[in-house]
């Protein structure tokens, strides 16, 4: 299966040392390589894998033009000039998606160029992959459990409040001449009590939760101002940081109005406003199919796949849901038919059996491999459906502690009508 996906493409200049001259085309950027293809025939000029690169930098042609170099393994320099919408967007990019390919799999790339991968690994690597995702929900659903325990201890509190608020209007409604009315309900260690226990909920309340955080090329406004930085993912909304760890901007999760996917590895995110311009950041990352997921979980009915997208993913990739169950039986298939592999007879009229020895689809250390895999699986399954059950509980109990709360709050509220 192929998963050179194509991440973007510009237009730009190809020098010819050969012809000394330079011809015009576009420089396409996948997921492991770099290419360049030419306007007039469109035929591939260029073409070498991001895992050969071992220097690229910004130069200038004839001390003039603005242009990239690339320089391979075998000491072969590719020079790209004219490049739109400038040199800084084509350069972080592409030196980004180097640098995440060489930081995550080093010398995998040209491994997996010079032998392919067998049956074995690839089941390996696609429930690595589930497990990835199974833990990355988990860490979801134990924050979404946090914050529904801090709602149920604000509702406490506030039926503690609601409860005092009573005892004040009781005796406000009672007659000045009533004996047993008393100012003691105002006490200075309970306001101070009560002050210190906002200030601790407040700051359980602000406990965030990284849910994931990866390196992304920041573009806003314009295409034309990139910059290096990086995207995280809380369990209450959105960061984006520049190089220096700076905070640019946040977007709580209520805030964030629409995400669109352009491709699998290029995402954009807006907060519309009314009467000023919207905020909005473009960010591509060598780690978006990571963050896509989540962003769809967290934000379901606010992301949108764009056309490219829904291509990718029709042809290329099945859905998280689909993907874990072809996963589940491709493991169960495999490893059976791996333990179970019978010899086939060599003759249909009683001839001698002839015992035709064949190498297993999985090797031993992988089926061990995914064994563990698919033991580790079943326990986060079972964990995460235990927290689902008790997340459910805990709904239904805030549920009707709203419903009490908000009946007590009308309930005083024409009491206080009465009194004004």
């Amino acid at each position: 299966m192929s998963r050179d996906i194509c991440v973007h493409s510009w237009p730009c200049s190809y020098y010819l040392e050969l012809e000394k001259r330079w011809v015009p085309g576009r420089l396409l950027l996948t997921s492991l390589s770099l290419k360049f293809m030419t306007d007039k025939t469109g035929d591939l000029l260029v073409s070498f894998p991001l895992a050969s690169i071992i220097e690229i930098k910004k130069e200038a042609s004839h001390f003039i033009f603005s242009s990239i170099t690339i320089l391979e393994k075998n000491h072969v320099k590719h020079w790209f000039s004219s490049l739109q919408p400038s040199r800084n967007v084509v350069f972080y990019v592409v030196e980004h998606f180097w640098r995440e390919l060489l930081l995550s799999q080093p010398g995998a790339a040209v491994e997996a160029s010079s032998s392919p991968k067998t049956k074995g690994q690839e089941l390996t690597g696609l429930m690595a992959s589930s497990q990835k995702r199974l833990e990355d929900a988990a860490r979801v659903l134990h924050h979404q459990g946090e914050q529904l325990d801090s709602i149920a201890s604000s509702l406490d509190k506030m039926e503690s409040d609601l409860d005092v608020a009573d005892r004040l209007l009781t005796e406000l409604e009672s007659p000045s001449w009533w004996p047993f009315s008393s100012k003691l309900w105002k006490m200075p260690s309970d306001t101070k009590a009560r002050g210190h226990s906002s200030m601790t909920c407040s700051k359980a309340l602000g406990k965030e939760g990284t849910v994931i955080r990866i390196p992304a090329v920041i573009s806003q406004r314009t295409e034309s101002h990139v910059k290096p930085g990086r995207l995280t993912i809380l369990v209450s909304g959105l960061e984006v940081h520049d190089s220096d760890s700076s905070l640019i901007h946040r977007f709580e999760r209520e805030d964030v109005d629409d995400i669109k996917v352009h491709t699998p590895y290029e995402v954009s995110i807006r907060q519309r406003f009314i009467g000023k311009p919207d905020i909005a950041f473009r960010l591509i990352s060598a780690r978006m199919p990571e963050v896509i997921p989540i962003l769809e979980m967290q934000f379901n009915k606010k992301v949108e796949l764009l056309e490219d997208a829904l291509m990718i993913r029709s042809t290329g990739t099945s859905s998280p849901v689909k993907k874990g169950y072809s996963v589940w039986q491709g493991a169960s298939g495999l490893m059976d038919c791996a333990r179970h592999r019978e010899p086939s007879t060599g003759s249909q009229e009683g001839g001698p059996l002839q015992l035709q020895v064949t190498e297993p689809l999985i090797s031993e250390e992988n089926t061990q491999e995914l064994r563990q895999i698919l033991g580790k699986l079943k326990g986060l399954a079972l964990d995460a459906e235990a927290e689902l059950e008790r997340q459910d509980e805990a709904l239904d109990d805030i549920t009707t502690a709203v419903d009490r709360t908000t009946l007590t709050v009308d309930k005083h509220t024409r009491r206080m009508k009465k009194l004004t």
